[in-house]
């Protein structure tokens, strides 16, 4: 696959990116040096070697759960800048627009 600079400006394009002339050069450079990448590895046999779908042979490791105890509300806000005892108090962020 050779990489030209109709392929760079329409990766650039779908990716929304735009390049100056050098680093077109560049991207260029870059792609096909990563095709040929890819390409020394098609020359590997493969034969009889299982696809690698998971790093480890574990499945959906995950601990029990476990009731715990928790924090108390008034120790949750005594920190709190603005508390009414119960609730903590926040700056109001929606208006109603009188019509």
């Amino acid at each position: 696959m050779e990489v030209n600079d109709a392929l760079v400006e329409n990766l650039a394009k779908l990716a929304r990116l735009q390049f100056n002339e050098a680093e077109k050069e560049i991207i260029k450079h870059d792609l096909q040096r990563m095709i040929h990448f890819v390409d020394k590895l098609n020359e590997l046999d493969t034969a009889g070697v299982e696809p690698l779908l998971h790093m480890s042979d574990n499945v959906n490791v995950l601990r029990d759960d476990k009731v715990k105890g928790s924090v108390s509300r008034e120790e949750a806000v005594k920190n709190a800048p603005g508390t009414d005892g119960t609730f903590f108090k926040v700056p109001k962020v929606i208006r109603k627009n009188e019509a």
